[in-house]
């Protein structure tokens, strides 16, 4: 399933919807609601960022761990969010998007106990989540800086944007978890998580291939 989201041609395009763009480009104003919206649903529909949502909370059982982990990946992609959009700052879409696909990789190989087999020690697993959640930020920062953005209400409807996206983590990670808890449940999961986190490591790589394809073509072009 991770695969076959990941091979889709919109997810690739991680883009705007055609309406949204036009929305964006011509909003005027304090457009709070419309904002919120929009961010929930960049978020409810971003791939990359679920799939390493999905890698986070793996192992999570306790409310507690997962409030933890969930804060810290918001706060990193709050700050690089509204820094990246309201201080003009760009950085190249195509190498954000390939971090971000690292940021899989790395979460679903640790799931894996990759790195105490390989290093002998397990990296500060709160650390790479907030350091993923700046890239993380900037991706969605990307995806607003394609658009020219009125001056007139920027402050508040990035504001609200990023509430949105909140949102819609919130609504996403907990039909995740409804769908986790369920799993863990069941006598085959111990057996089906190296399998799982297999695909979604491979689901990782698959991102960044796509995306230092996109970055060769256009730097070749």
């Amino acid at each position: 399933m991770l695969l076959l989201l990941c091979l889709g041609a919109e997810a690739f395009a991680h883009g705007v919807a055609e309406d949204d763009k036009g929305f964006i480009e011509n909003a005027t104003g304090m457009q709070l609601i419309p904002f919120i919206y929009l961010g929930a649903k960049h978020m409810v529909t971003g791939y990359d960022h679920l799939l390493f949502l999905v890698g986070v909370i793996f192992f999570l059982y306790r409310p507690k761990d997962i409030g933890v982990y969930v804060t810290l990946f918001a706060v990193g992609h709050s700050i690089t969010l509204l820094y990246g959009v309201l201080s003009g700052t760009h950085v190249n879409a195509y190498i954000v998007d390939a971090i971000i696909g690292l940021s899989v990789v790395y979460k679903a190989f640790d799931n894996l106990g990759g790195f105490q087999r390989l290093l002998g020690f397990q990296p500060n697993t709160k650390a790479a989540v907030l350091i993923f959640g700046f890239f993380h930020g900037f991706g969605l920062a990307t995806k607003l800086q394609e658009f020219t953005l009125s001056k007139d209400g920027l402050v508040p409807n990035i504001l609200a944007f990023n509430i949105g996206v909140e949102i819609g983590q919130l609504l996403a990670l907990s039909a995740i978890l409804i769908v986790m808890n369920f799993w863990r449940r069941t006598s085959a999961f111990s057996q089906q998580a190296t399998a799982a986190n297999t695909a979604l490591m491979s689901a990782g790589f698959i991102l960044i291939g796509y995306q230092l394809t996109g970055y060769a073509l256009l730097s070749g072009s």
